[in-house]
């Protein structure tokens, strides 16, 4: 989701792999991210050696990207590539506090009015581009009016349509005036800029086709890394920028982000040696990794969740004819679903059960407020049974004279998926449903599915890339494709109302009780299946070496590339 769909749970989310979610990432209490490290440590010598510079990290993925235009950008590879050649204008520390890194291009921390509407921002001044042309106050307010036009299609577009206006006080000040407090907008700031000076006079829906993210030749950047090749579904090569405007360098020479067919494939490079570093290994191989004493295994509960998400544009299916419109049926697709079996078997006890898009044990999960839907195939038959549907002599069920069949799309390679995909097939046909199962390329299915809502069902998942549990993005009414990340095309006009309640207060306390209030709402109603919380472990060999500040952060979106600036290879 990275989709997301890597800026969601929402301001920005992020297919993780997808998926992507950008906005929704509540900060977990406990365990503490300075807890919540690694099953197995990283090497204590690799934090005392004296850095080096030089030399080519490889990365191993098994997803292409699809654009590093930050306007754009909602899967986790896309993401990944972007972290090491576009700077942020915030970034977020371990315990997840937005700060002003030496890497940032914020001078720094915003300033902030009495009544939370008004931020002021200040930008480093010796910070450019790429082609020598500095990064200014215009870039800031080019990518938030970009963002925030409907017209443009942006999937972040809830993370800035609450700002009413932008001041350029000078060449390197802003100044956003918001129309309302708006609580999570603190991690808006956690802002890629897309260059002004290229798009500008790009009209506004001409911007999705310009090739400045995915041409190398035409994209500038800002980051440690210029961009120098992509070899679509082979590799992406960036290489040390020799003009970069920041006081910290990076030690690393190159990276190379490999791209694989799968998952297996990509293990078996890094067991080889053929890559330095991968972020998802699948539990599977897990055990193949550990053993090897020369890498080293970082895993934990990760801020992500995987979902089945039901799609509910009637222009999907044939004759027009949803599946998925009662609810009744759909709590019982929740209770024919072996979940805490897919916890169990496939996550090896790695991942922790969810019934809302709120991640356990942050401030704003709402517990017992939410339903939970036990494994019940009899409970299932009877809500289908209320909801209208009858048996067919095949054996599936029939509603209206049309058969309850569907297409469950994931994307292909994704190991993890396969599986699950396999076992909620099963599941489904024990009640009646039948599914078809479909992998799919993993950037293909971003733009021409996810990003348009073109499916009938997703097995998918939110990478949250911030700390706040907003998810108006995901699940509001306001924000259908292009212009949001609710790809479903759900509708709830209560929900709709309390994530604007929701964010429209800053005291916590009183923001824990409307999300109790959304877990109740969104657990009965269920646009998702909300299935579980769950860990990517990551593999790193031998070469790879960071001190003890800068080792990778598994409670954070991308936290295994965390301050990658320091890393050096040997």
């Amino acid at each position: 989701m990275s989709l997301l769909l890597i800026m969601v749970l929402i301001g920005t989310l992020l297919s993780a792999c997808g998926g992507s979610n950008t906005a929704t990432n509540p900060p977990k209490e406990e365990p503490t991210p300075s807890e919540n490290t690694s099953q197995t440590e990283p090497a204590k010598e690799n934090t005392t050696k004296t850095p080096k510079d030089g030399g080519t990290l490889t990365m191993g993925t098994f997803s292409d990207i699809v654009t590093v235009n930050p306007v754009f950008q909602s899967d986790t590879s896309s993401g990944d590539v972007s972290k090491l050649i576009l700077a942020q204008l915030y970034n977020l520390d371990r315990e997840a506090n937005v700060v002003a890194e030496p890497w940032s291009l914020a001078a720094e921390p915003p300033q902030i009015s009495e009544d939370g509407k008004t931020y002021t921002v200040k930008l480093k001044p010796e910070a450019k581009w790429t082609d020598g042309t500095p990064v200014t106050a215009d870039d800031i307010i080019f990518t938030i009016n970009a963002t925030r036009n409907p017209e443009v299609g942006s999937p972040g577009i809830s993370a800035y349509d609450k700002v009413d206006s932008i001041e350029k006080v000078d060449e390197h000040t802003a100044k956003i005036q918001l129309k309302q407090v708006y609580a999570p907008f603190i991690y808006s700031l956690i802002l890629t800029l897309a260059p002004s000076h290229i798009l500008k006079d790009v009209p506004p829906k001409e911007l999705k086709q310009h090739a400045y993210g995915t041409d190398p030749a035409k994209t500038v950047t800002n980051g440690p890394w210029k961009w120098s090749e992509w070899k679509q579904k082979q590799h992406i090569s960036v290489d040390a920028d020799p003009n970069y405007w920041g006081a910290k360098k990076p030690h690393i020479a190159k990276v190379i982000y490999k791209i694989y067919a799968d998952q297996n494939t990509e293990v078996q490079a890094l067991i080889k040696g053929d890559v330095d570093t991968v972020s998802a290994i699948p539990v599977t191989q897990l055990a193949a990794v550990e053993k090897r004493d020369n890498l080293r295994v970082v895993l934990a509960p990760g801020p992500s969740y995987e979902y089945l998400g039901f799609n509910f544009d009637p222009k999907n299916f044939p004759d027009n004819f949803s599946p998925f419109e009662g609810q009744k049926t759909r709590q019982a697709i929740a209770h024919a679903l072996n979940r805490l079996g897919m916890v169990d078997n496939v996550l090896k006890g790695t991942g922790k059960l969810m019934n809302a898009p709120f991640l356990p044990g942050s401030w704003a999960d709402p517990g017992e407020a939410a339903v939970n839907y036990n494994y019940d195939a009899e409970k299932a038959k009877q809500l289908l049974a209320e909801d209208g549907w009858t048996l067919g002599t095949d054996g599936i069920l029939t509603k209206d004279g049309k058969r309850f069949s569907f297409e469950l799309q994931y994307n292909a390679g994704n190991s993890r998926r396969e599986q699950i995909s396999s076992i909620v097939q099963q599941n489904l046909k024990d009640v009646g449903i039948e599914v078809k199962t479909k992998g799919i390329d993993f950037a293909a299915w971003v733009d021409q599915h996810l990003n348009t809502g073109k499916y009938q069902a997703i097995l998918m998942a939110w990478s949250l890339t911030d700390p706040d549990p907003n998810g108006e993005s995901t699940f509001s009414s306001k924000y259908y494709p292009p212009a949001g990340q609710n790809s479903g095309w759900y509708k709830n006009e209560k929900l709709d109302e309390l994530w604007v309640k929701g964010y429209s207060v800053v005291e916590q306390s009183e923001r824990k009780k409307i999300y109790e209030e959304v877990g109740k709402e969104i657990s009965t109603d269920l646009p998702y299946i909300f299935m579980y919380q769950y860990g990517t472990p990551q593999g790193i060999g031998p070469r790879v070496n960071f001190a003890e500040e800068d080792k990778p952060e598994p409670s954070l979106a991308y936290g295994y590339m965390y301050r990658m600036i320091n890393w050096w290879v040997e």
